[in-house]
């Protein structure tokens, strides 16, 4: 039994010697950097996957589609969908140095701090350094990170090409009746008004409509004014009476001459008599915007009786500033509209610009004809007016949003995506503005993404960062050069 014993005591402490020289050997093949890259004592999972002994955490996280939208913690976009972890690895190969690029200069945060390095180096979160290349201009570039691109809500939009730009010029003005479709009811005689057939202003009126009786007053013949029209009439009277055709034609004629209605006409021809007795017709159709008849009143030669307006179409004379006259043309759609009706559009187009100005307003005056087939727009209304014209030349033209243009009254800068974090201020020259977008007549290319949300923030981040360079700059050299 003694012996039994002591050969299993022997087998035991073989076995344990053995244990600890494979645990030597792993050991020393795990560490041995050089020529094995992985343990081959790694623990196998049930589903046949290998368990890293580093426990890896992410640095951040950026949005699934590669937008610059970054988060700290985990984070879903709108649509639920999860935004990818980005590990060191992973950042680090971002800095990688890209195919052609020349030697590296130096190396930047990657976090946008203004920090730089001459040899690669880890920040405190454990990212590498982004090497800068020879031939990458980063003058003026600002890096902003992850985090704080989120919280400044930081957007960008890409350098467009239109086929044209149009803008909206606005002015203000007043209705007129239209000129051209006005009437004014006078006499070529001296009349008396016996009776009114239309007495009211406002009223409206058909052409050939009577509106008043008049009495012909003959003139004194000591002034030696001519032959009268009860003259005239004998003359017709006598030419009926002798059937001459040219005769008749010719007397028919001066009485029309003179304002004398066909029903006039046609009851002297049927009495054989001459009249004093005339009832005045409405020239056109329209409504009785002025009247100054009144029965009883005598009323001279040329005198006006009444004034009617056709009011189915009417102007609207728009002031327009002086800056904008050069873009208003013959044609162009107008939009306008009017404290009476508020909510509604009425739409006309520009008849006619007036070739003066206005000295006191600056002003230029714009003829819009707008119709008014119900009548609702009357004289003398106020009016807003927004006319429809062209900012550019027909042809291609390369735009931005409004927002982009950084704009210190000088000089007109955008701030172009470089990527990663970082944005290139950019002096652009700008053309015109229209439909929110100014155009770039240089500084840009179709396709650069430019920023159009919080640029000023960014703008003015920059300016701090470098005021606080400057700043300890001028503390470091003034403690250089002090004297122990």
């Amino acid at each position: 039994m003694k012996t039994v014993r002591i050969q299993i005591l022997a087998l035991a402490a073989t076995a344990v010697a053995l244990a600890a020289v494979s645990l030597g050997i792993g050991y020393w093949l795990h560490s041995d950097a050089g020529r094995i890259s992985a343990s081959p004592w790694s623990v196998v999972t049930p589903a046949g996957t290998e368990r890293r002994a580093e426990n890896r955490k992410p640095l951040y996280y950026q949005d699934p589609d590669g937008k610059p939208d970054y988060s700290p913690t985990p984070k879903k976009t709108a649509a639920g969908r999860d935004f990818k972890p980005i590990y060191a690895d992973a950042a680090s190969a971002m800095a990688s140095k890209p195919a052609g690029a020349g030697k590296i200069l130096y190396y930047r945060n990657p976090m946008g701090l203004p920090d730089t390095s001459p040899v690669p180096k880890k920040d405190s979160m454990g990212m590498d350094y982004i090497p800068v290349h020879e031939g990458e201009d980063e003058t003026g570039v600002v890096s902003v990170s992850p985090a704080r691109l989120q919280m400044l809500g930081v957007r960008t939009a890409p350098v467009e090409q239109r086929s044209s730009l149009a803008h909206a010029i606005r002015a203000t003005g007043t209705i007129q009746a239209d000129e051209s479709k006005q009437a004014v009811v006078t006499t070529k005689f001296d009349v008396v008004v016996e009776k009114l057939l239309v007495s009211t202003t406002g009223a409206q009126v058909r052409a050939g409509q009577p509106l008043a009786r008049v009495w012909i007053d003959t003139p004194d013949t000591t002034m030696q004014r001519g032959p009268d029209v009860i003259t005239r009439q004998i003359d017709y009277v006598v030419a009926l009476q002798d059937k001459n055709p040219t005769e008749i034609a010719q007397t028919a004629s001066v009485l029309r001459q003179y304002g004398i209605p066909e029903s006039a006409i046609a009851e002297i021809r049927r009495t054989g008599r001459a009249t004093r007795s005339v009832t005045i017709v409405a020239p056109r159709s329209g409504v009785i915007v002025e009247k100054t008849a009144i029965e009883g009143m005598h009323f001279n030669t040329g005198d006006p009786l009444f004034k009617i307006a056709d009011l189915s179409t009417v102007w609207v004379l728009a002031d327009v500033q002086e800056q904008d006259l050069g873009d208003v043309r013959s044609g162009q759609r107008a939009n306008i509209a009017f404290v009476a009706y508020p909510g509604r559009t009425f739409s006309g187009r520009v008849d006619f610009v007036y070739p003066t100005m206005l000295a006191a307003t600056r002003t230029g005056r714009v003829r819009i004809v707008l119709p008014n087939p119900n009548l609702a727009l009357r004289e003398s209304m106020y009016a807003n007016v927004e006319i429809e014209a062209a900012a550019t030349p027909a042809g291609d033209v390369l735009v931005v949003p409004d927002s982009a243009i950084l704009d210190n009254g000088v000089s007109q800068t955008v701030l172009v995506v470089r990527g990663q974090g970082r944005f290139a201020p950019r002096a652009v020259k700008v053309g015109a503005h229209g439909e929110g977008y100014t155009q770039i007549l240089s500084g840009l290319k179709p396709g650069e993404q430019v920023v159009v949300g919080a640029n000023f923030l960014i703008d003015a981040e920059s300016n701090l960062r470098a005021a606080l360079q400057s700043f300890t700059a001028g503390q470091t050299k003034n403690t250089a050069g002090a004297k122990p």
